[in-house]
């Protein structure tokens, strides 16, 4: 039976007994403390803990999950998973045990043809809590031998949050595997041999004091009690359909296969290699599902968990021998695998894949890069103790600057037998982010976000945001924040302070949007001018302001007014970024989403998700559109209403932001042409923008463009700016507008051809030096012939390169010979080619090592083999210098 197969009968069942059968939520947890959802119930706990009314009392879900800690454990055993599924039925202050266990036991005991698992009754095992005599008794009326009953303590059977709230005692069922597997006495005696599958959690009290899963105190019953099951679906999948562990189910499996094909190794030959396969199977299919919630692979929180499994398949893959690139072949597979669980998977495959794909050519060059420089650290400990250690600075050099992760530093280095100084790393990068805090501490005026913290908790009332329907306000000073003294009661000029209102016309910087500019009047006449608006923690406005003149006191009567020409100019921008989203996700698929942006006064900043540059024509052709529905005049319309509501309008939103039950859907055209949620401002028709000119589009990371546009007054400046340019060069080509590229072009062709025959004097020059060269070496009276120039000009270094070899081939083998040409390239800057002959080689002469020392010379680098090598640098006044260094090291050999 196929896992999607078990799943759906799962679901099935428990829709026929009344649940509502809800879609798994999002990967990307809700809680800000975990960065992911970690187990089938997160979603509930809003219900469980009594802080929402659920939509129905009974539910049902098959949960996506993602658990990081045993990342470094996954394929050393067949038990660990970072990505699983968890069944779930809850019951909100319905049903209760009797109901609980009775679903439980003939879902599971069911045949079957009749739509039930199927397990044999005499394999099945229960634990329950100590105090739990009443599940118990409901599992003997069930029918269940008593005989397979074992009672745990509060250590294995009692659950809880963690902190406050439910709790309640727990039966957990196992499935006895066979004495093939270990011994018998039940899951108390072998939990290799009894493998749990579901676990029923029966919330009826009231807990609070908790320290630990034993150190807790019962407060007493809840008037609400509630059902929260969990079935692991791997677990199910691999006992039904006869494998030996999550590995080999039928949505895993098929990675291993794909990696078999490609490394020409079997999995289950070699325990060394199970293990890398197990590994790519598990990241593969996890690395999918995480970017199918939108998240993308970075340095930070869910990024870097990604990061770490995109790059740990890709090195497992290389040490099963396979050095191309393998997501290509991996990710689809994977992606055929869990279709059917979720057919999803097929609209977001194209951005996923292309970022997958990105993120693996990007780390097969870290890991290029990064490898040799460990081995030379490895080498370098190696040499030095018998405990061999790599310091904690070369595994920061590694990561800081060849972007090496210290997990892999740490992987590999215990490859080759030699350990990492990992405290000092960890020093090193404690003390870089103490760098970074300091200056984000100082871009916050110093004030640390634990003042911002006790403000907010004394607020009688939510601060009130005016901008969008008001450039001024009245309002009343709450608030007043220092640099170095925090929250303070009156202030007199000139000060930097921070101030904070019941009301406000001023925009802070969200979503991209800058903040408002402006000023605040006091009654009795202080004057401070805003710079900044922002929010430090959610639901706090803070206002960055320089006093210029009077005292501002706690509790004065204010007017704030924004600058309205800065809105104005803001607000254009960011309704044309709106535009330029719609235009790009034309142009190029609904794949092309945003990923960051930035509206400022007269220009935008846009970046979103693609693998590649898109061509010229695709900008211009974007350019145009918007400026097409600019002459339109589309109206811009706001809106707010529940989020679900606005999805289904099509509303387009970013991945892994927070939204609220009520949101803000911003349109644009009648027809809904552009519709977004978003919370900043707005012009009410695209007329008044004016006019939107592409400055440029470029890479800004690992398959993320960014766009950067001029917007209205900017856009004309441009424009203008573009005109005056153009009107100055047809004065001095004396030429119309409309003939200067083809005047460019001629004069272009003209530098060309002079540049061709120049290049041909210089090589004539060179070839008629080689035969005074040749004989000078051939006159040489050292063990060791010589033949050093300084030609000058020399022209291409093809010409340069022929005649080194030229002057070689003539001298022959009578005695060792070092030939080394330098001069100056096309663009000014030195070169210097170097070959040895045979008899030099045979001397221990290295042309390589040669050219690495006069290059030095130079201020630059360059290397090659025994035999040639090339090299070059900055300055070309030292050519005489390095010729000299080189030929005294040869003559000193």
């Amino acid at each position: 039976m196929r896992t999607s197969e078990i799943a759906k009968r799962y679901l099935d069942y428990f829709s026929k007994h009344d649940h509502l059968v809800v879609p798994s939520a999002s990967l990307i947890s809700p809680n800000p403390t975990t960065l992911f959802t970690i187990a089938g119930m997160v979603p509930f706990i809003p219900y469980l803990l009594g802080e929402q009314t659920p939509p129905r009392k009974r539910m049902a879900s098959n949960q996506k999950c993602v658990r990081t800690l045993d990342i470094d454990e996954v394929g050393k055993t067949t038990r660990h998973g970072t990505f699983f599924q968890m069944l779930g039925n809850f019951s909100f202050g319905d049903y209760f045990k009797e109901e609980a266990i009775h679903f439980a036991w003939e879902l599971l005991t069911s045949p079957q043809s009749e739509g039930g698992y199927g397990f044999d009754p005499e394999k099945l095992w229960v634990t329950t809590y100590t105090d739990d005599e009443e599940a118990r008794s409901i599992w003997k009326n069930e029918g269940f031998d008593p005989e397979h009953m074992q009672i745990f303590g509060m250590e294995d059977n009692f659950w809880t949050t963690g902190g406050p709230g439910p709790g309640g005692p727990c039966s957990e069922i196992y499935v006895d595997r066979g004495p093939q597997y270990g011994k018998d006495g039940g899951p108390a005696a072998d939990e290799t041999r009894f493998i749990e599958i579901w676990d029923l959690v029966f919330e009826n009290y009231e807990v609070d004091n908790v320290k630990s899963k034993t150190d807790l105190h019962i407060v007493g019953e809840l008037e609400n009690k509630n059902i929260d099951t969990g079935a692991g679906l791997e677990r199910l999948a691999y006992l039904m359909q006869g494998k030996e562990n999550i590995y080999e189910t039928d949505e895993v499996y098929p990675v291993i296969e794909e990696a078999e094909r490609l490394s020409g190794l079997k999995y289950g030959e070699n325990a060394d290699a199970d293990v890398r396969f197990r590994v790519v199977a598990d990241h593969v299919r996890s690395a999918l599902m995480i970017m199918s919630d939108g998240v993308r692979p970075s340095n930070v929180g869910r990024g870097y968990v990604l990061r770490r499994l995109l790059r740990r398949t890709v090195r497992s893959m290389r040490m099963l021998g396979v050095t191309d690139e393998v997501m290509p072949h991996l990710l689809p597979v994977s992606k055929n695998a869990m279709a059917p669980s979720y057919p999803e998977l097929e609209t977001t495959f194209h951005e996923v894949s292309e970022s997958a794909y990105a993120e693996e050519d990007a780390f097969r060059r870290t890991l290029d890069n990064g490898t040799s420089i460990l081995d030379v650290a490895v080498k370098k400990a190696k040499k030095e103790g018998t405990d061999p250690v790599v310091s904690g600075k070369d595994a920061f050099t590694l990561h800081d600057t060849y972007g090496f992760p210290i997990e892999l530093t740490l992987e590999m280095a215990a490859e080759q037998g030699v350990k990492v100084d990992e405290a000092k790393f960890r020093e090193l990068m404690n003390e870089q982010k103490s760098r970074a805090r300091a200056d984000a501490l100082k871009k916050r005026h110093n004030v640390d976000l634990s003042v911002y913290d006790d403000f907010k908790k004394t607020l009688e009332a939510p601060l009130e945001f005016l901008g969008y329907t008001e450039y001024s306000s009245r309002s009343n000073v709450l608030g007043i924040i220092q640099e170095g003294k925090g929250s303070v009661a009156a202030v007199s000029a000139p000060a930097t302070i921070e101030v904070i209102l019941d009301r406000t016309p001023f925009y802070a910087e969200a979503g991209g949007q800058l903040a408002d500019q402006g000023e605040i009047l006091t009654d009795d006449g202080a004057v401070l001018e805003v710079d900044d608006v922002q929010h430090p923690i959610k639901g706090l406005t803070v206002h960055q302001c320089r006093l210029t003149e009077g005292t501002l006191v706690r509790g004065a009567k204010v007017t704030a007014t924004i600058d309205q020409d800065r809105r104005g100019a803001i607000a254009r921008s960011h309704t044309a970024t709106h535009m330029v989203h719609k235009a790009l996700r034309e142009e190029l698929g609904p794949q092309a989403t945003q990923r960051g942006s930035e509206d400022a006064p007269n220009r935008l900043r846009f970046d979103f998700q693609w693998g590649k540059a898109p061509s010229k024509d695709v900008m211009n052709a974007v350019e145009a559109r918007v400026n097409d529905r600019l002459r339109d005049n589309l109206a811009v319309t706001t809106q707010e209403m529940k989020f679900d509501d606005a999805i289904a309008l099509g509303a387009m939103h970013l991945f892994g932001e927070k939204y609220g039950d009520i949101v803000r859907v911003v349109s644009i055209g009648e027809d809904g042409w552009s519709r977004e949620l978003c919370g900043g401002t707005h012009v009410d028709h695209v007329g008044k923008i004016g006019a939107v000119s592409i400055m440029s589009e470029a890479s800004v990371g690992t398959g993320v463009r960014r766009v950067d546009a001029v917007v209205g007054q900017g856009a004309y400046d441009f424009h203008a700016r573009e005109h005056a340019l153009v009107s100055q060069l047809s004065d001095k080509l004396n030429a119309r507008p409309d003939e200067l590229a083809d005047r460019v072009n001629a004069l272009l062709a003209k530098l060309k051809e002079s540049d061709r025959r120049l290049a041909a004097m210089y090589e004539s020059n060179l070839a008629a030096q080689v035969p005074q060269i040749l004989e000078t070496a051939k006159d040489s009276s050292e063990d060791v012939a010589v033949a050093v120039k300084n030609v000058g000009h020399f022209g291409s270094v093809d010409a340069l390169r022929k005649s080194v070899m030229d002057i070689r081939g003539r001298f022959g083998e009578s005695k060792p010979l070092v030939v080394a040409l330098a001069g100056e390239g096309e663009n000014g800057n030195p070169v210097i080619i170097v070959a040895t002959n045979e008899a030099a080689r045979g001397t221990g002469i290295k042309a390589g090592d040669l050219v690495r020392t006069a290059s030095k010379t130079l201020g630059g680098g360059g290397g090659g083999k025994p035999d040639f090598a090339q090299g070059g640098g900055q300055d070309a006044t030292k050519i005489d210098e390095a010729l000299s260094s080189l030929k005294a090291q040869v003559l000193k050999h």
